[in-house]
């Protein structure tokens, strides 16, 4: 649909317009197609470092496009394990329900 807005335009689009159409143009766009790192790996980095960050306002949206892209539930939630020890136990403690939402809400949308 050409009328869709991006997630970025949805999600601030209204207020920050030139940061949508640098998400939308550049970094979904031209940075998520480059060639040599496939869009699984990509997202998988992504979710490391957002989790490791703590960067939580992001993480649905990059756990969903995770899944979407290939990486499968168990493969998060040992992501989320794995980063307990080098990120910090709260961090991955923080995590977990922003996870399990996550899954939860894909799951639903899969029966519906």
């Amino acid at each position: 649909m050409a009328n869709e807005q991006s997630p970025a335009q949805k999600a601030y689009g209204d207020i920050a317009t030139a940061p949508a159409d640098l998400s939308d143009r550049v970094l979904f766009s031209e940075v998520w197609e480059r060639f040599g790192l496939p869009k699984r790996d990509r997202s998988l980095v992504t979710v490391e470092s957002l989790v490791a960050l703590y960067y939580t306002n992001e993480l649905s949206g990059h756990l969903r496009r995770a899944l979407d892209s290939g990486v499968i539930r168990e493969e998060l939630v040992e992501l989320v394990t794995h980063l307990a020890f080098y990120a910090s136990w709260p961090v991955a403690n923080s995590v977990v329900p922003i996870l399990r939402k996550t899954l939860e809400d894909a799951d639903a949308s899969k029966h519906s």
